[in-house]
């Protein structure tokens, strides 16, 4: 077997099954028709051999990426995807991103014969420019974090998978109780996209900005938030604190002044008419609640969703009461913390204190919910030709990434490197 082929090696499972549905009667979408007879595929894709990673020094975090051919013939919808991580302990979540036909030699080439690369924000390589990993291309096939079982889309939708794709698996690994040879695997059904009736899955992504000091009585050099801005830029690179500016910058304006606290919360416009269907909250290891709100404030005011006790080693997706919402609605994400279990959770407890702020590593945080919606303007695809982002941000942040908050290339590297490092924090989100 040459070395080509071996990168591209794969575990696979297939099996055919006739699903005999002509509607849905009910579901997310309401009454659908999906398909006569429509017929299933699950494949089995895995990394090509284990994996021991290896974090860059003074981190304990590594995203490596791996690549994998699902060998599909005609354009398919994925309606469910499940992963099952090597490793457990050290795998904080992964992420399955598309590599259209297209790009199938770039991909191919950045994998140097089955090795891999390291891949923080999404799966750009060395040596592939934005190709494979700008946030503006980067499209998400499906994900994993901890206590996840098996991901499936609402009914009526599915993900786009296109003939000829590659696929990159990104893992996020933690390696504060240590690091282990890893083998993730992650399996697909799929159905023909052609015939199918269901529309494309997207997500709608809202933040908050996190300013979470020591706790009373508790102290040491990372207190200081400016220290620790500058060593998370030490960490993630510039763009991470540019992020962290324009995240807290954006909802100021939004009315929603950062301050120092246990809380996190922010505001945001739609940007469009949607019918949402599903909200995952992610948080990291000292997030407790979150609460995601409509309209608040209004008299349209609705709580979409409220998760009193969240726990990062049982992370979900909760299904909505659909809702359809247009530009003008705005939506808030409302998050706590609990900053003494820094001292307390064996993951932790080591760690030197620290003045906490939104970042990529396990040991800092994020306040982030991830809608799963459709666009009321979708069709159901019978082809697929043209590969878009699954994926946007409010587009004030977007702007401030490249905007006056930031110079060009500050701008440009935030833009296509840590907001879909951001995004690839995310545990399934629906998909």
């Amino acid at each position: 077997m040459s070395s080509r082929i071996r990168a591209l090696s794969f575990a696979v499972t297939v099996s055919t099954i006739v699903i005999g549905l002509t509607s849905v009667t009910s579901g997310a979408l309401g009454t659908r028709i999906v398909a006569p007879r429509a017929v299933s595929h699950t494949f089995t894709l895995k990394l090509p051999a284990p994996f021991k990673p290896v974090a860059p020094k003074g981190s304990k975090d590594l995203y490596h990426c791996s690549l994998l051919d699902p060998r599909v013939a005609t354009n398919q919808m994925i309606v469910r995807s499940t992963f099952v991580p090597g490793h457990p302990s050290e795998v904080h979540h992964a992420i399955l991103y598309l590599v259209p036909k297209s790009l199938a030699t770039i991909a191919r080439t950045a994998d140097n014969h089955g090795k891999g690369w390291t891949c923080f924000g999404g799966p750009a390589a060395p040596g592939a420019g934005a190709a494979l990993g700008g946030f503006g291309s980067a499209v998400w096939l499906a994900g994993w974090s901890p206590g996840h079982g098996p991901s499936v889309t609402p009914i009526g939708t599915g993900v786009p998978l296109p003939a000829g794709s590659l696929i990159v698996m990104q893992v996020h690994y933690n390696l504060l109780a240590g690091a282990y040879p890893d083998q993730s695997k992650a399996t697909f059904t799929t159905v023909d996209m052609k015939g199918s009736g269901l529309l494309p899955l997207s997500l709608k992504l809202f933040a908050a900005p996190i300013n979470m000091p020591c706790p009373p009585g508790v102290s040491g050099p990372l207190c200081d938030r400016k220290a620790s801005l500058i060593d998370i830029g030490k960490r993630f690179g510039q763009s991470a604190i540019s992020f962290d500016n324009a995240l807290g910058g954006w909802c100021n304006a939004y009315g929603n002044a950062p301050s120092p606290g246990n809380t996190a919360a922010c505001t945001w416009g739609v940007g469009g008419s949607y019918r949402l269907l599903a909200i995952t909250p992610h948080m990291h290891l000292l997030g407790t609640s979150m609460t995601v709100t409509l309209d608040p404030g209004t008299t349209k005011e609705k709580v979409l969703l409220n998760v009193p006790s969240y726990d990062f080693h049982y992370q979900r997706s909760y299904n909505i009461t659909p809702i359809t919402v247009s530009a003008s609605d705005r939506v808030r994400v409302s998050c706590t913390y609990d900053p003494t279990l820094r001292g307390k959770l064996p993951y932790l407890k080591d760690l030197p204190p620290r003045y906490v702020l939104w970042a990529d590593g396990s040991s800092d945080e994020m306040c982030l919910a991830t809608v799963s919606a459709v666009s009321s303007n979708a069709t159901p695809l019978a082809a697929y030709s043209t590969i878009a982002p699954n994926i946007s941000w409010p587009n004030a942040l977007s702007n401030a990434l490249t905007g006056s908050t930031a110079t060009p290339s500050e701008g440009v590297a935030a833009r296509n490197n840590l907001l879909a490092q951001l995004t690839a924090h995310l545990a399934h989100c629906g998909i």
